[in-house]
């Protein structure tokens, strides 16, 4: 498949506004993902990844510089059209705990409904795939204040899937699963990412599903924000930094 560009930083500053002055996590950055691309971010706690995806979703303005999304500014995008590009997952619960499983699974496909919100039978079908992929059959009717932290983070999962962009960012979604879960959950992602020609970022702290399941790696560290092959990743010192030494 072809590897086309469809992130670019160009000597992006990132971060956010505090008392209307910026606080800067991030900056100088120049990068470039691909269609195809599966790429685990790794770094210490509070070093700025849930910073960068929120920034290449539009959730937080660029401080400088630029993020451009298939050739066009994110800040630029309206929110229908950012929403068929890109997905995300934050390990930030969402509300309206009058909510069912599936009422949040099929908001992925809102994006692709008619202007009166309505769920076609394509919809469904995609919808009932997500729910299907990610194991919450039994538990879709569910409030989510009924459902434990692994099925809710399994239904969050659901909607990015149910949304079909070729771009997925995910930030700590292995977090509240079991064992196994989350190793099914970085197979389906690393299925998406090869089958599908899908971009997906994610981060984790479990750097041994990153280094089983990821293609590269984008290790961030007070110094540094470098993207390497993840056979490599045992010689880079900042990557060694972070793993304490039990890598």
């Amino acid at each position: 498949m072809e590897k086309r560009e469809c992130i670019i930083l160009k000597n992006a500053t990132l971060g956010y506004k505090k008392n209307q002055e910026d606080v800067i996590i991030l900056k100088n950055i120049d990068l470039s993902f691909y269609a195809g691309d599966f790429i685990g971010i790794v770094g210490l706690n509070g070093i700025g990844k849930s910073t960068l995806l929120k920034s290449l979703c539009g959730l937080l303005p660029v401080l400088n510089g630029e993020i451009l999304i298939d050739e066009r500014n994110v800040n630029s995008l309206f929110l229908k059209d950012l929403a068929k590009k890109i997905a995300i997952v934050l390990t930030e619960k969402i509300g309206g705990f009058n909510l069912t499983a599936y009422d949040v699974v099929a908001a992925g496909q809102m994006p692709y409904t008619n202007s009166f919100n309505r769920l076609e039978k394509e919809n469904l079908t995609i919808i009932e795939s997500a729910i299907k992929i990610c194991g919450i059959e039994t538990h879709q009717y569910k409030l989510l204040n009924e459902l434990s932290d692994g099925l809710f983070q399994k239904t969050i999962i659901a909607k990015a899937l149910a949304q079909q962009t070729p771009i997925m960012l995910l930030d700590e979604p292995s977090a509240f699963l079991d064992y196994a879960s989350k190793h099914d959950l970085f197979l389906l992602l690393k299925k998406l990412s090869a089958e599908e020609n899908k971009c997906i970022l994610v981060s984790s702290h479990d750097l041994d599903l990153l280094l089983k399941y990821c293609s590269k790696l984008l290790v961030i560290s007070d110094n540094s924000i470098e993207l390497i092959d993840n056979a490599s990743a045992k010689a880079n010192k900042a990557f060694l930094e972070i793993g304490g030494g039990f890598i």
